[in-house]
This record gives structure tokens, C-alpha cells and sequence, in this order.
């Protein structure tokens, strides 16, 4: 039977090192979170970042297909909409 790691880097192909510079208690943070994963702090942040980009990416692509559709209205006759006062009148909820 063999093991399979299910660590193993599954996206990254060219892996590149960098040097980032945290203050002590954001590195003393991210150690600990690494650890409580088993993973290293270099893996931890670079799957980190790597979410952070694929939501950032998926955020950017749903707003785009949302601001390609074509408007719609919202009342089907021609009714008038109502004013700020109407709407924002609260006597009839006290």
C-alpha cells in the first residue's frame, strides 16, 4: 500500500524563493500556523497567496459577466418610482 502525498505541490510548477520581512509578531503568528497545518512557513504562505489570487481572479471574472448582462427594469408598466420620502418613512413601522 502506498502513501500518497496529498501535500505535494499540485499548482506550482516553477517555483521561485523570495524574502519577505515580517515584525515578530506576525512572524511568530504565521510559524505557529504552519505548524498546526505540518507545513513549512514558506509553503504556508505561498499557498496562502495562491489562494488569495485565484479568489481575487474569480471575484474580478463575476463581476465582469456581471456588468456585461443588459439592464433590466424593474417595474413592467410605467408606474412612477417612489420618492426618497416614501420610502424612507417609518411612521407606518412605529
Amino acid at each position: 500500500m502506498s502513501l500518497i502525498n496529498t501535500r505535494a505541490s499540485c499548482y506550482f510548477t516553477g517555483v521561485k524563493n523570495i524574502t519577505i520581512t515580517l515584525d515578530e509578531r506576525t512572524a511568530a503568528w504565521v510559524r505557529v500556523q504552519a505548524a498546526k497545518l505540518e507545513m513549512s512557513v514558506s509553503r504556508y504562505v505561498g499557498e496562502l497567496l495562491h489562494k488569495k489570487m485565484t479568489q481575487s481572479r474569480e471575484y474580478d471574472q463575476a463581476m465582469q459577466h456581471w456588468l456585461s448582462r443588459k439592464p433590466v427594469r424593474l417595474q413592467e408598466d410605467a408606474a412612477p418610482y417612489p420618492t426618497r420620502d416614501e420610502i424612507n418613512d417609518r411612521k407606518s413601522i412605529r
